[in-house]
């Protein structure tokens, strides 16, 4: 659980942009949407082949 302290007299806004920041970076968002819907194991193995490729081409790019 996030607990994020206001400080006094800080403005609610400002708390609530730390509040989503922190909760961005915990991941926490990623792990609910993938819990929603159940996704194939195959499908999962083709995604994570896909970002392997996508990434091994940068690689590559960078090296030129």
């Amino acid at each position: 659980m996030l607990k994020i302290p206001v400080k006094e007299g800080e403005n609610i806004d400002r708390a609530l942009k730390r509040f989503k920041r922190k909760f961005v970076k915990t991941t926490v968002k990623n792990q609910l949407q993938e819990r929603k819907q159940f996704t194939k194991p195959s499908v999962l193995r083709r995604t994570q082949i896909q970002k392997a490729q996508y990434i091994q081409t940068l690689r590559d790019a960078e090296e030129v």
